[in-house]
């Protein structure tokens, strides 16, 4: 009798999302996920331009001759098999947009692969992600550098010790404290032995707290008890929907707490829980996608689809970007880093918008704030801001700079508020503002005037010569003439007024103006050069 091969094991797949989570960026970047994120992806497959566009259920289908538009048939063929996804490479980044609408027909997830990748690189690793995929053993906890940094910006903002806590009572991270006075004798007795002390468990029990904690969001107040050496305490619990995943305790020291300190751990809460969520591997990878597709949707080269699936938001609600940045001069103590000023902002944003995401591009910090109520409005978002750069000053130490994006009435038009924010940004950076936090409308003339500056800046052959030739001779002979002239010329030609802002006599500031034109063949009585000489000496000087 003829032996009959037994047919081999169902491949076990993983999903588009934990793909993503193993390539990723910089090598992947996905443009169309139609079915979703969750869609499983068994095996992985090379498709020449010259091979019969066939794909069989599940696959990745890997295009590895076909660029741009030569992938059609390979994104429909995949759609029509029921395979899972396709990757391809652009020709130019415009193709995007005509492939992606092409996969979401053929109801097929698109990939696009870097143009410098090699595609066995691809192939192995998508491979290598379908023969390991992760896999934490229950009751992991997440990585402990995020937790504690998290609960070190929480004690800041509260002014409190602060502890995170899961549901057995086992401390999972705790913040540093300057002073041992300040900790009680439970601080110290649940940090020693990683557990709270069964006699205050036991009385936490019996006022209730812990019944409160599962069935309320809201921060718990517990009064001091001097006779058990315990003080006073706010407690919040951590949760995802309707599941108590933690806690976190904030004791107050020898201060009192922050008047802003039950809403700094409403919003901590809502951060933890990102990180208790999932098991560590899953969180991680999980975050790095978060971030990810927020920072492609920020900076255009991700539509919506993708974060909105991931994240189950909704499209067409209102959305706005909040911009921050500062420079590393203005921190004022070696402990400070941008992952500190980062937790700050992602602490009081989470307070105030249980959606907001956080994404850092380049030397900036935004807040995406999807599916916003309708009725909000800039004036609000503003004071937003206001809280997050008062909160950096006071316990950070650092000028923290903010601007409010326009709202736009859907997540795919985020581009549009990052690009002004970031307008309000430069301007901030280019001329100078006196305030820390701005929308458009607060200094429209400020933005333009730096877009123009921006302008002269990168165009040498816009500039007039004879105000060039006034800044090299400053810089030969370290002179004035260039400061006088725009002091005198936003001073509206008052020479006294311009004199004594400039703390000399109008004697010398007039002798300055003659001096400049006649070096240069200047007519600052003509006001086309005045206009010009406004913006040109407003200039930073070239190093």
């Amino acid at each position: 009798m003829d032996s009959v091969a037994a047919a081999p094991p169902p491949t076990r797949g993983i999903s588009l999302r934990q793909l993503l989570m193993a390539l990723g960026e910089p090598l992947v970047e996905l443009q169309a996920a139609p079915a979703g994120l969750d869609v499983e992806i068994r095996s992985v497959a090379l498709l020449d331009p010259e091979d019969p566009p066939l794909a069989r259920p599940g696959e990745l289908i890997l295009a590895i001759g076909a660029r741009g538009r030569a992938a059609f048939p390979a994104l429909r063929a995949g759609g029509r098999d029921g395979a899972a996804a396709v990757a391809v490479k652009l020709d130019a980044p415009a193709q995007a947009a005509a492939l992606s609408e092409t996969a979401v027909e053929a109801g097929i997830a698109l990939l696009t692969v870097r143009s410098e990748a090699r595609w066995e690189h691809v192939d192995a690793l998508a491979r290598a992600a379908l023969e390991d995929v992760p896999q934490g053993p229950p009751g992991e906890t997440p990585e402990e550098g995020d937790l504690f940094a998290l609960a070190q910006t929480t004690a800041v903002l509260t002014g409190g010790i602060v502890s995170i806590e899961d549901t057995a009572n086992r401390v999972l991270a705790y913040s540093r404290s300057s002073d041992s006075d300040e900790v009680d004798d439970l601080r110290r007795l649940s940090i020693l032995g990683w557990q709270g002390p069964e006699a205050y468990l036991t009385r936490l029990r019996k006022w209730g707290v812990f019944q409160r904690l599962r069935a309320s969001d809201e921060v718990i107040r517990i009064d001091s008890h001097p006779e058990m050496g315990i003080r006073r305490r706010l407690a919040v619990a951590i949760r995802s929907g309707e599941r108590q995943l933690g806690t976190i305790w904030v004791q107050e020291g020898s201060v009192p707490l922050t008047e802003r300190s039950e809403q700094a751990l409403l919003g901590a809460a809502r951060v933890a829980a990102q990180h208790l969520v999932r098991r560590r591997r899953e969180l991680s990878a999980d975050l790095t996608l978060t971030r990810t597709l927020s920072a492609g949707l920020l900076e255009g080269n991700t539509g919506p689809q993708p974060l909105a699936t991931h994240l189950g938001l909704d499209v067409g609600r209102p959305a706005a970007v909040l911009g921050f940045t500062y420079g590393a001069e203005e921190a004022s103590g070696p402990e400070l880093t941008r992952a500190e000023v980062a937790n700050l902002i992602s602490v009081h944003t989470a307070a105030r918008h249980r959606s907001a995401l956080l994404a850092q591009v380049d030397h900036r910090i935004y807040v995406l704030l999807p599916q916003l109520p309708r009725s909000i409005d800039t004036g609000t978002l503003r004071g937003w801001g206001e809280e997050i750069t008062d909160a950096a000053r006071r316990h950070l130490g650092i000028a923290l700079r903010g601007s409010v994006g326009c709202i736009v009435p859907r997540l795919d038009d985020v581009p549009e508020s990052r690009r002004e924010a970031d307008r309000i940004l430069d301007a901030m950076v280019r001329v100078g503002v006196a305030t820390t936090v701005a929308a458009l409308p607060d200094i429209q003339a400020e933005v333009l005037v730096s877009e123009l500056l921006a302008l002269l800046s990168a165009r040498p052959d816009m500039r007039d010569p004879r105000l060039t030739a006034v800044v090299a001779h400053d810089s030969r002979n370290q002179g004035q003439l260039a400061e006088s002239i725009l002091t005198y010329l936003n001073s509206f030609g008052d020479v006294r007024a311009a004199a004594a802002e400039l703390h000399v006599h109008p004697n010398t500031l007039r002798y300055r103006i003659r001096r400049a034109e006649q070096l240069t063949g200047l007519d600052l009585s003509r006001p086309d050069q005045r206009l010009l000489a406004m913006l040109q000496l407003r200039l930073p000087p070239a190093r």
